[in-house]
């Protein structure tokens, strides 16, 4: 097992490495530069847009914007925000948490862009179900129709890991620390629940994923602003040395065994793709599946997703855990959040970590399965689709037992595989892109004067 997860390691750190981090980042920065800060003007725009009144209910699609962006969020609003912030903090130091920030700001302007492709490439059959997402504006879009295997293989596999048994490993630790839940009996238990919603496909998880989202954020943010109400005046210590860090790097103290700044980076941006996952290409596959005639308007929507993923609730997050002290004593992911958590609410704070991570990876568990089987029958056709939702659920049970860190490489590994190929359309496609902006909002009547 040591030589597997050196190698996972090895790996891990050659994808994560400055190729992927400049190639991520940079596109980000080159998208929010061509579409001028969109994500900045045109965010209350996003939001008046959720209402959903300004959409023509006969529009082609399988569920609403909303029930469009809730079911993109319930994948990323996940382990990503509690463990992974955890992780990010406990291996790359507070500084982190400032790259995690510039990763979701430029992130809003790359789901922006990849959205917008997605429903704008996006295949409509004889049924009226939708099949969306990066394999299909790299063959139609691009051309490149290798690119776009090359994103629904990886997709596929990835499915098993950030959508599957990170999150069944998430659930099931707290749960044995806390009710000594037997591990196996927890996978078991969410793979049942976890198929009896997908077997109905976007529509039902669409449907779930509208009520149980905005539910479980607001309690999970309810419990995080207690805390920091508690230790108020930690909050401005906490800014600096996010700020500091990011740019020196932490010293060792107590438990913590000091982080460089290169590691601030590596983590931050790592961390800040697992929780939003903008880049990767997972999101439009969700949001392709929208009923509305406008790309554009679609990818308004989609920015939301970081926004309130990483730059509210992830931060929410650090912020509880940096207040505390507790990240100097070498502990990492749930656990680290957990004890933050305990800290400010003795009792009380580990069971509000404990309940938020089982149902975020739930819902996490649910849409990730819906990925893989757009990407699966991208690439063996409609009837490859129930047994991939069967084996998806499977596996559940088995990254319930299995060791969290073997889990999280192979996580991380796939995550960079799924970018590249993505990272890449999106930069080729940026003319595609910046034309139906101008397009969109040079039109009064499609904007339909909601400013």
């Amino acid at each position: 097992m040591f030589n597997i997860n050196s190698l996972l390691n090895t790996i891990n750190s050659f994808v994560w490495g400055p190729f992927t981090v400049i190639l991520l980042v940079g596109t980000g920065i080159l998208t929010t530069v061509l579409i001028r800060g969109l994500q900045v003007r045109k965010l209350l725009y996003g939001f008046k847009l959720l209402s959903g009144k300004y959409e023509d209910p006969s529009n082609k699609g399988e569920i609403t914007p909303f029930q469009a962006l809730t079911a993109a969020m319930s994948a990323t609003i996940g382990t990503g925000n509690i463990a992974g912030v955890g992780t990010a903090i406990a291996l790359g130091g507070p500084g982190a948490v400032f790259w995690m920030w510039v990763t979701a700001f430029f992130g809003m302007g790359l789901k922006y862009s990849e959205c917008l492709l997605s429903h704008k490439y996006r295949v409509i059959h004889d049924d009226g179900s939708i099949s969306a997402g990066p394999m299909y504006y790299l063959e139609h879009g691009l051309g490149q129709k290798w690119l776009g295997i090359a994103f629904a293989f990886f997709a596929t596999i990835a499915s098993f890991g950030i959508g599957n048994m990170v999150q069944a490993n998430s659930v099931a630790a707290p749960l044995h620390t806390f009710f000594n839940i037997p591990k196996l009996g927890t996978g078991i238990v969410i793979g049942v629940l976890v198929f009896s919603v997908i077997v109905g496909g976007i529509k039902r998880i669409g449907h779930l994923a509208s009520r149980m989202v905005p539910a479980m954020a607001l309690f999970y943010v309810v419990g995080a602003c207690l805390v920091l109400y508690i230790n108020l005046g930690e909050i401005p210590a906490a800014f600096g040395l996010i700020f500091q860090d990011a740019f020196t790097g932490t010293a060792a103290t107590g438990g913590f065994a000091g982080a460089a700044v290169a590691q601030a980076v590596r983590f931050g941006v790592a961390r800040g793709v697992f929780s939003n996952e903008a880049g990767l290409g997972s999101a439009p596959i969700a949001h392709g599946a929208a009923k509305t005639k406008e790309p554009v308007r679609q990818g308004v929507v989609s920015m939301l997703g970081p926004f309130i993923d990483t730059l509210v609730i992830c931060t929410m997050t650090a912020l509880v855990i940096l207040t505390s002290g507790i990240w100097k004593e070498g502990l990492s992911g749930s656990d680290l959040t957990a004890a933050a958590f305990n800290a400010g609410l003795p009792g009380v704070g580990g069971y509000i970590v404990t309940f938020g991570i089982v149902v975020f990876a739930f819902s996490t568990a649910v849409s990730w399965s819906y990925y893989g089987d757009r990407s699966v029958e991208y690439l063996w056709g409609p009837k490859f689709i129930f047994p991939y939702r069967v084996l998806y659920c499977l596996l559940l049970p088995v990254g319930a037992t299995v060791k969290l860190s073997l889990v999280w490489a192979i996580s991380d590994i796939f995550n960079a595989l799924m970018a590249w190929p993505n990272l890449i359309g999106l930069l080729f496609l940026s003319g595609v892109v910046v034309r139906s902006t101008k397009e969109y909002f040079s039109d009064p009547d499609r904007i339909k004067a909601l400013h």
